[in-house]
């Protein structure tokens, strides 16, 4: 199987480590990856934002590298959400029928990981090791916009020598949302701190979760009140072997 690799601007810029891993992972399994060195912005922030023409410009650009893609797979639930639920109303904006026609055929070809490797691979058990303690907190754009339900329950309790253990209020938001945590900072350190009190309640040694910019906010928390836990992108728990580790970033 071929695959095209959308790594997002947030993983290049700052978690370059986690498009490392999904490269392992999926080469690890027989898929064929390419990479269009031209990507840069799925345009949410944009968006967002109000900035409908950068947006524009964005999901364009998306769909003219990607329309002759076989998959194309996207570490980051933000990111797939941002495709599925705004590009449609971009698009309608813009009054290019050429571009949305092209839009609605490459669609179904776009993958959050866990979808990718539970639906179009048909695979849960990837082979990976990670002999450490660790919870899940469900990003709200996997848990309410893609919908991901068990998916990552399902490839993480494949994971051998790892301890998954519940993390409470699975549904809570960290209170990161982008732009949110910038013009709502007050409301979002709240949210932060109520979210921290139930990850640091589990005692694991890592908080996994299929977005960065969730784990990013945990982790500047945790950094300042709670050294003893890291975070870790679940890709990286995937691609991680008895031959070669996680790469994580202390």
């Amino acid at each position: 199987m071929r695959a095209s690799l959308f790594i997002t601007c947030y993983n290049d810029t700052l978690f370059p480590e986690t498009g490392r891993a999904v490269v392992a992972l999926l080469e690890r399994l027989g898929v064929e990856l390419s990479f269009h060195a031209g990507q840069t912005c799925c345009g949410q922030m944009h968006a967002n934002t109000g900035f409908r023409g950068e947006a524009f410009s964005q999901a364009k650009r998306f769909v003219h590298l990607y329309r002759d893609a076989e998959t194309v797979v996207i570490p980051s639930s933000s990111c797939v959400a941002m495709i599925r639920d705004q590009y449609p109303g971009l698009f309608d904006e813009l009054g290019n029928e050429s571009l949305r026609k092209e839009f609605a055929a490459l669609l179904p070809r776009v993958y959050e990981l866990s979808e990718f490797l539970i639906d179009r691979l048909a695979v849960e058990d990837v082979g990976a090791y990670f002999p450490h303690r660790v919870t899940y907190h469900a990003s709200c754009h996997g848990l309410r916009a893609l919908h991901l339900g068990d998916r990552p329950w399902r490839l993480m309790a494949q994971v051998r020598g790892m301890e998954l253990v519940q993390l409470p209020n699975l549904d809570r938001c960290c209170g990161f949302g982008g732009t949110f945590s910038v013009k709502n900072g007050e409301v979002s350190s709240a949210m932060l701190a109520v979210k921290l009190q139930d990850v640091v309640s589990t005692k694991a040694e890592y908080c996994t979760a299929l977005d960065n910019s969730c784990l990013m906010h945990l982790g500047g928390a945790m950094h300042l009140q709670y050294a003893g836990m890291k975070t870790i992108h679940l890709a990286q728990i995937l691609a991680s072997t008895e031959a070669s580790p996680a790469e994580v970033t202390e």
